[in-house]
Order: C-alpha cells, then sequence, then structure tokens
C-alpha cells in the first residue's frame, strides 16, 4: 500500500483528495486543523490516518514529524485567501496572515517532512491559476501563490538528481468553502472532486505542471502571454466600471 500525506484535508480539495486516493487503496495521512473534520475520515475510511497540526506552528510541524512514514507522495495542500479591500490603506496583518498560511507553511514542511518522501517519491503543491495573471484585490493572495509557484518550479530542478518529482498544481475555481465566500463571478468553477480526480490523473503521470479546469487555465495562461498594458488596461476598465 503506498503512503501520501495531504495537507488541508479537513475540507474542500484536501478533503475530496484523501476520499479519491483513500478509494483507490492508498493509505493516506490527512493533515489538518480541524480534529472533528479529520475524524469523520476516518470512521468512513479504515486507511485514512490522521494528522491534527496547526501548519502555521513550527514546534507542532516538528512534532508531527516524528510520527510519519516513509512517504510516496506528499501532497502541500492547505492555503488560505484574503482580500486586499483598500489599496490606499494597505493591510499588513492580512499581507502576513496569507504569506504565513500559503507559503511560510509550506518551508516548514520542507524542513521537516521531504526527508520522509522516499526516492523515487513525489513531492506536489497546490498553488493558484491566480499566479498567472496580476488580478484586482488578489495582492496577498497573489504574492503567495506565485512565489509558492516559484518555490515548486526551482525544486523541480533540485530534487531530480535526488529522483524526487515535483508537480506544480494550478487549479481554476473549485468549490470549496473559501471560493463561497467569494462575491464576484467564478468562470468555470468546478468540484473538488472533478478538482481531486484531476489531480489524481495528473500525479499518476508525474505530470510537473497540473493545469485545470483546461479551457479556463489556457485563457488565463494565453492573456498573460500579452504585454502587461493590454491587461493593465483591460482590468483597469473593469474596475472602474464596478465601483463606479
Amino acid at each position: 500500500m503506498k503512503t501520501i500525506l495531504i495537507t488541508g484535508a479537513s475540507s474542500g480539495i484536501g478533503k475530496s483528495l484523501a476520499q479519491h486516493y483513500s478509494e483507490h487503496g492508498w493509505h493516506v495521512i490527512a493533515g489538518g486543523r480541524n480534529e472533528q473534520a479529520l475524524n469523520e475520515l476516518v470512521s468512513q475510511y479504515a486507511n485514512v490516518t490522521p494528522l491534527v497540526a496547526d501548519l502555521c506552528d513550527e514546534q507542532a510541524v516538528i512534532n508531527a514529524a516524528a510520527h510519519l512514514p516513509e512517504l510516496d507522495v506528499m501532497l502541500l495542500n492547505a492555503g488560505s485567501c484574503e482580500y486586499v479591500d483598500d489599496p490606499i490603506h494597505f493591510d499588513a496583518a492580512l499581507f502576513q496572515r496569507v504569506i504565513n498560511t500559503n507559503l511560510m507553511t509550506v518551508a516548514y514542511c520542507l524542513n521537516h517532512w521531504l526527508c520522509k518522501v522516499k526516492q523515487g517519491g513525489q513531492l506536489a503543491f497546490t498553488s493558484s491559476s491566480a499566479s498567472f495573471l496580476p488580478l484586482p484585490r488578489a495582492q496577498a493572495y497573489g504574492a503567495s501563490k506565485a512565489a509558492l509557484s516559484y518555490m515548486a518550479k526551482t525544486l523541480s530542478i533540485d530534487l531530480a538528481p535526488h529522483h524526487i518529482d515535483v508537480s506544480l498544481i494550478n487549479p481554476g475555481f473549485v468549490e470549496t468553502p473559501l471560493t463561497d465566500k467569494n462575491d464576484f463571478p467564478m468562470p468555470g468553477r468546478i468540484s473538488s472532486e472533478d478538482a481531486a480526480k484531476a489531480i489524481y490523473h495528473g500525479l499518476s503521470k508525474r505530470r510537473h505542471t497540473i493545469n485545470f479546469p483546461s479551457f479556463f487555465t489556457l485563457v488565463l495562461s494565453m492573456l498573460a502571454r500579452l504585454p502587461f498594458s493590454w491587461w493593465r488596461a483591460f482590468a483597469v476598465r473593469n474596475l472602474i466600471r464596478k465601483t463606479s
């Protein structure tokens, strides 16, 4: 039985991933802060082991390392999203929260858990298609995901001699408790179950980049290739229209 560690497994994409991998016969170490939600997974699947930890607390990550077995896959999926609604009065505390949750937690996990990934194993990061383009209000979220994407790509190079494949996952809009809070249109939004299937398929093929849904992420990647001045003019015009 292969073993995968999935962070952020108490809800959203992470929970659907834990369920999907369990149903395909994997031993799943489901990480998260919500002990009740993790215990519900354990009650449904005998091959799920809960890992209750606040990844923002490095000591908790260190403590968890002592209980981890060798891993075939480590999927660092936990994250949060907050928007900067008043750029004139920039909220540094909000920015710090998002960076800590989306980026520093990953650094803690790499520091203390990467040694658990066996040779020939895989490391995966859930970033976001929001990193493709600068989007309004996304200064904190977009910056954290852009940094995560850069980290994943560099590790893909540096870990190759150690025979560890690295995958960067860039979802579009997915139905999760996080996106339920969004107050704007979300084209191409898919279920967390469909997201889990796309990730499972991509990782089974050991793809370095996993983008979905395909049409939405293709459009974003094409827009990202345009001169920034064109995208900026379009985004500013839409922003002015919405606020006027």
